[in-house]
């Protein structure tokens, strides 16, 4: 079983690499294959079809994500502190995975089955809800108050996230989307008119 699961990591760190370093281009199974050091019959043994290994990369993202981000809320009471660490959380994983970061944003799944699509989408509507659900809870907490409505404000940080997501994609993985975050995070907080936190 050990040898089993060690094998499927290698197969999908493989495919995370073929990923990075052939941006643009669509990963065959004779490439990764070849770039594993085993036959298409061996990944095959393991994951019945590519559309699964993909499926499995979302889901090794879930749940580091999620993960992190439940550590977050359990620790953290400060509703902007648990933004920040969130967004922070999703930005630095991008940056640790690129070739994971373009089978999320979809740019690794054109051409493949269209549930890949759909499956990936669910990832950036979870952080929506999630950043929704918070912000929510602050306002009837009243930690704070809006000038626009909750879900508008969740959706502006949402696509904040992906932005920065497509635009390290964009540049070939040379612009990190955590670079500056801190610096990103005032300039947010600042241009959408929220109140500062209490000390």
């Amino acid at each position: 079983m050990a040898k089993t699961s060690t094998r499927k990591e290698q197969i999908l760190q493989a495919l995370a690499l073929e990923l990075e370093q052939r941006p643009g281009e669509r990963i065959t199974t004779a490439n990764l294959a070849k770039a594993v050091g085993v036959s298409e019959a061996a990944l095959y043994r393991h994951f019945p079809s590519k559309a699964k290994m993909f499926e499995a990369l979302i889901e090794f993202s879930e749940h580091s994500v999620f993960g992190l981000i439940n550590q977050v809320i359990a620790r953290e009471t400060n509703m902007y502190v648990q933004i920040e660490q969130i967004i922070a959380i999703i930005l630095t994983f991008s940056a640790k995975n690129p070739g994971i970061t373009r089978v999320l944003l979809g740019d690794a799944l054109i051409g493949e089955h269209e549930r890949l699509l759909k499956r990936s989408n669910q990832f950036f509507l979870r952080i929506h809800s999630q950043l929704k659900q918070i912000l929510r809870t602050g306002e009837l907490q009243g930690v704070c108050a809006y000038h626009a409505n909750i879900s508008q404000f969740a959706e502006i940080l949402s696509s904040f996230i992906e932005g920065q997501l497509s635009r390290y994609v964009r540049s070939q993985f040379v612009k990190l989307p955590d670079e500056q975050w801190p610096a990103r995070w005032q300039f947010l907080m600042h241009s959408l008119r929220l109140p500062e936190p209490a000390p």
